[in-house]
């Protein structure tokens, strides 16, 4: 199955899309305004200045700038509209980056921009000329509060802010009307790529609604230039990539639902789409007040797990066919491990090791009941033989003789299945959790730079290609000669080898650690079927 669903990816890889540019990081940006009707956007020493004609209402735009210790938000004067997203605490993996802060807004292409509908009129106040209530905003241990206003102050936007939140309250006035209407806001065209592979980050690209339950939509599902239309009522529409998120919320019981969301395919390169403008539509009252919650920042699943109404689930862990099961499995090994993390007070690489022993210790007991399972169908072998000789043309008699064999030599032929079959949703739970967990991404260990990405030297898959087949290699002894199964001793550890040379090394570090503890025990089993047949061990 493995190979199946991994080999023709790793053998026939979909066409990488073109490089996008680098953002410029925001310390090196200055804004400031010339003459009425242009802005002047000065980049690195060097790099030549572009003069961007301003909007239609002629004004000159400024960027205000709201810091806090996890974030610093960049709102612009024109339509206050959200123009730059810096994570502190996370940095970027992009070649272009350098290692400065994580950026998730791409140029040109910013957030929370709105266009009122009224009847036949529209209000665009993405293009409105706002004045902000302070030049630059510290969010201290209270919080703190952004105002912007235009139109002589008939139309406001209040943004609000704490210190330890990624979340942003949004409360808006836009006039009053004898009718109401409905807000168009923009969350972009996607989020910038900030990973080293993009091609792994862009396949995770897609819109995430929450009504009764979530849904997404991939990026790569919307044609090119076509539109797609998503009926809400939605609770929360959210843009993610494989660990960041932005999401616009309506959770509050006095929030109105968003109507609905409106996707525009951008282009595509092979079946990859790097690209989906989107927007959400809110129903606005007749004295045109709005309100919502953003939360822009990292998929951690403690913190929006805490946050209710399913905002954790919209990056699941598992593919959807088994995903039932994976993903309680994943919960569990990640809360698991993140509680080792912080009473241990060791790194992620020290507590996969002493995990994968713990797996395997506590496997121990079941192990050798089907070692001593094994050992006792080995011994009734030559009975079962006989049996099946003797009934090969009777098929309902041999399975009663051998039912009754079974019985009574208390032989169970599945016995030893348990024990292999048990580690197995671990196995598969830490492949998702190291695919979609932010916590381990840019984590090193020893020479490992990030236990998120493959082993750059392939040093682990190969330890764990060899111990597998150790431990293979150990389960033959004092067995039946089995020409199959000698084969399989040779074929499986090198087609998991090949298999895992590009799955993160987290993963195959675990997996390493867990064939590594199981040597000893395969030997000692070794050594009791050889005692109980007589043999002298390495004879």
């Amino acid at each position: 199955m493995l190979a199946v669903f991994i080999i023709p990816s790793v053998l026939f890889p979909p066409k990488r899309p073109p490089p996008r540019p680098a953002a410029v990081p925001a310390e090196s940006v200055t804004v400031t305004p010339t003459t009425p009707g242009a802005v002047s956007e000065a980049g690195p020493a060097g790099a030549p200045t572009a003069r961007p004609p301003a909007g239609p209402r002629g004004l000159a735009a400024e960027t205000v700038w709201v810091t806090s210790p996890l974030y610093r938000f960049g709102f612009s004067t024109r339509g206050a509209q959200l123009v730059s997203v810096e994570l502190v605490e996370y940095k970027s993996f992009s070649s272009g980056d350098a290692g400065a802060p994580v950026q998730l807004v791409r140029p040109g292409s910013p957030w929370l921009g709105g266009r009122l509908s009224i009847g036949a009129d529209t209000v665009q106040l993405d293009t409105l000329a706002f004045t902000p209530s302070a030049a630059a905003v510290n969010v201290g241990r209270e919080g703190a509060a952004l105002t912007f206003s235009a139109a002589g102050g008939s139309t406001t936007i209040a943004y609000r802010f704490t210190p330890d939140d990624y979340r942003i309250g949004v409360e808006g006035r836009v006039g009053a009307h004898t009718q109401g209407g409905v807000m168009a806001i923009s969350l972009g065209d996607g989020l910038r790529s900030v990973e080293a592979d993009s091609l792994i980050d862009y396949r995770e690209y897609a819109v995430v609604t929450k009504a009764q339950s979530t849904e997404k939509t991939r990026f790569s599902s919307v044609d090119p230039g076509q539109r797609q239309v998503l009926d809400g009522p939605f609770e929360w529409v959210a843009v993610k990539s494989r660990y960041f998120i932005a999401a616009m919320l309506a959770i509050a019981d006095s929030s109105e639902r968003f109507a609905g969301a409106i996707l525009t395919g951008g282009p595509k390169a092979g079946k990859i789409a790097t690209t989906t403008q989107v927007t959400v539509t809110l129903p606005v009252p007749a004295q045109g007040a709005f309100h919502y919650e953003v939360y822009a920042g990292p998929f951690e699943h403690r913190r929006l797990s805490a946050l209710g109404h399913g905002l954790d689930d919209a990056n699941p862990y598992g593919w959807s066919f088994f995903r039932p099961i994976i993903h309680p499995v994943s919960i569990l090994v990640v809360d698991v491990l993140f509680a080792m993390h912080d009473r241990l007070a060791l790194g992620y690489g020290w507590v996969l090791i002493i995990f994968g022993v713990l797996v395997r210790l506590a496997l121990w007991p079941l192990q050798q009941k089907a070692m001593e399972s094994q050992m006792r169908m080995q011994a009734v072998q030559p009975l079962l033989k006989e049996i099946q000789d003797r009934y090969k043309n009777e098929p309902e008699r041999l399975q009663r003789e051998m039912m009754r064999l079974y019985k009574e030599h208390k032989v169970n032929p599945f016995g030893g299945c348990l024990p292999m079959l048990l580690p197995m949703p671990v196995l598969f739970a830490l492949f998702f959790v190291f695919s979609n967990t932010i916590e381990f991404r840019g984590v090193p260990f020893l020479w490992l730079p990030d236990l998120s990405r493959h082993d750059p030297y392939f040093i682990i898959p190969i330890l764990m290609g060899l111990s597998m087949y150790a431990v293979s290699k150990l389960g033959q002894i004092g067995m039946p000669k089995n020409p199959q199964m000698q084969t399989m001793t040779y074929i499986m550890p090198a087609m998991m080898t090949f298999i895992f040379l590009r799955f993160s090394s987290g993963l195959n570090l675990y997996y390493a650690v867990q064939n590594l503890v199981s040597i000893p025990q395969q030997w000692y089993i070794a050594k009791r079927r050889l005692r109980q047949q007589g043999k002298t061990p390495g004879k």
